[in-house]
């Protein structure tokens, strides 16, 4: 069985890039969204991504 990803979790996008940390998990009408930050220098950056795209470091 696959890892739940949680808040909190360092997680990378299965096709590679940086790590991000999870900072918030939402379902809404059955579709979930992982919210994740990362930092470019010092910029933060924050995107959604279905869990599905997304592994547990």
């Amino acid at each position: 069985m696959a890892e739940q990803i949680k808040v909190g979790d360092t997680v990378r996008l299965k096709s590679g890039g940086p790590l991000m940390t999870v900072e918030h998990i939402d379902e809404t009408e059955g579709i979930a969204s992982v919210l994740c930050s990362w930092f470019v220098e010092d910029e933060k950056k924050t995107s959604l991504f279905p869990p599905e795209t997304l592994g547990i470091e």
